[in-house]
């Protein structure tokens, strides 16, 4: 492994975690704030119980996503010194600002664990609403940061200098909508399903089935909704990035060659070779309309794309697969749940819903990074989008790969305490909120 693949492999390790502990902690909170809710108006004493569980949980979170994004910080000046020298000016904005949201989040967290029986019940409340809001804005800040990679804004490029800089401009670049509409979706959806899923394995086995109903509803209804609209943000993302980013969508569907009309393709074996994919099913035309809006329009394949400028097709194209795939499952399972919601089926009668809420724990976080994938890897081989090669801005500093190990190991140590905390969580809920199996619903 040279050093440009180690900096490279580091920084996808360290965002494939940091996403799912920022996701977890973006959602969680609000879970807790409904749970919290219904107590305040209901006086049942399991919605409290489950305001607390959560909220420690939450804790859990927040810190570990405290110190995976400080790491993912210092990570971007160890690794990509010359990016962050040109892009620090320019898109430094959204990343001090979220840092103001980072704070203001840890106070009113401060303010929610500790306040219990000290403060007015209705502003601790809201305190747990601030947690969710600020850290909500944190994900959104940091997702157009990104954003402004895959969509330069706010300078103009002459002669190799950045010049005439606009932060507000580029922090509210042309992708930044679409990527922040779309992770949120993301992150409440995979957190939903993940949540809901144990919940739900909980009441299969018959644990505390009262307190852990409620907690599958609130969850569910949060990850259903998430995956009902997630295709009409994945829509509007499709084409946006069809205007720009050519080469990327022509990746997602490995378009090799421009076409009018152009077919979706559903599966498939990408040979990058042949230039060829087999095995795929089409859809006739459905590609142009995802693109264009019309059944008839042209849509760019990488034959007009310098080889040069070209993303790896098969990764980005198998991520595509997978994201796609696994979201059409959650929306249909979303479809049956709501049905059943609608009609007033109780789902402590219906097992095999259970049963797919539990096998979709996982299913969630998947498409997330796969959607990551595709953003990602569809970039390159740009840091900048147009602007800066990836190649020409990591460290010229050698054994970047021995950082790499070190950071694994880091990471890795990381999720199996986070895993042991909230598996101890779980194995507690008898033990302290059991006398709660009492109260009425």
């Amino acid at each position: 492994m040279d050093d440009f693949l180690a900096a490279r492999s580091q920084m996808a390790l360290s965002l494939g975690f940091h996403i799912i502990f920022s996701c977890i902690g973006m959602v969680m909170p609000f879970f807790m704030a409904v749970s919290h809710y219904r107590w305040l108006k209901t006086n049942n004493e399991i919605y409290k119980d489950l305001t607390k569980a959560w909220s420690k949980g939450v804790a859990i979170f927040f810190a570990t996503g405290a110190v995976s994004g400080t790491m993912l910080s210092f990570e971007l000046g160890l690794l990509w010194p010359k990016f962050m020298e040109h892009a620090g000016p320019i898109f430094g904005m959204p990343f001090s600002l979220e840092g103001t949201a980072f704070f203001i989040e840890a106070i009113a967290l401060g303010f929610f664990l500790y306040g219990w029986n000290k403060l007015n019940k209705w502003f601790h409340w809201f305190t747990g609403m601030v947690v969710g809001v600020s850290g909500l804005a944190s994900g959104i800040l940091v997702v157009a940061a990104n954003a402004w990679m895959n969509s330069p804004a706010g300078f103009d490029f002459v002669n190799g200098q950045y010049l005439n800089i606009d932060p507000i401009q580029a922090m509210f670049n042309r992708a930044w909508f679409t990527q922040a509409l779309h992770m949120c979706l993301a992150a409440f959806t995979a957190t939903g399903f993940a949540v809901a899923g144990v919940h739900a394995l909980m009441i299969l086995r018959n644990r505390n089935r009262s307190f852990h109903l409620k907690a599958f509803k609130i969850a569910a209804t949060f990850a259903c909704i998430g995956a009902l609209l997630q295709p009409l943000s994945g829509d509007i993302s499709a084409k946006d990035v069809a205007k720009r980013q050519p080469a990327k969508l022509a990746a997602m569907e490995a378009l090799y060659h421009t076409e009018k009309p152009a077919p979706l393709l559903i599966g498939g074996i990408v040979n990058e070779k042949d230039k060829t994919v087999h095995g795929a099913i089409k859809i006739p035309g459905a590609l142009s309309f995802l693109a264009h809006g019309d059944f008839k329009a042209e849509v760019k394949g990488l034959d007009r794309i310098p080889v040069a400028d070209q993303p790896p097709v098969a990764i980005t194209h198998y991520a595509f697969q997978i994201m796609v795939g696994i979201g059409t499952l959650l929306m249909l399972i979303s479809v049956v749940y709501f049905v059943l919601l609608i009609r007033k089926k109780p789902f402590e009668d219906k097992p095999w819903l259970l049963k797919l809420f539990v096998y979709a724990i996982p299913l969630g976080y998947i498409a997330l990074e796969a959607g990551w994938v595709v953003t990602e890897v569809g970039r390159q081989p740009w840091i900048i989008y147009g602007i800066m090669r990836t190649k020409d801005a990591v460290t010229p500093m050698p054994g970047v790969v021995y950082s790499f190990y070190i950071f694994s190991a880091i990471y890795v140590s990381l999720s199996i305490i986070v895993i042991f905390l909230l598996y101890r969580q779980i194995k507690m809920v008898p033990v302290l909120y059991n006398q709660s199996e009492t109260s009425k619903s």
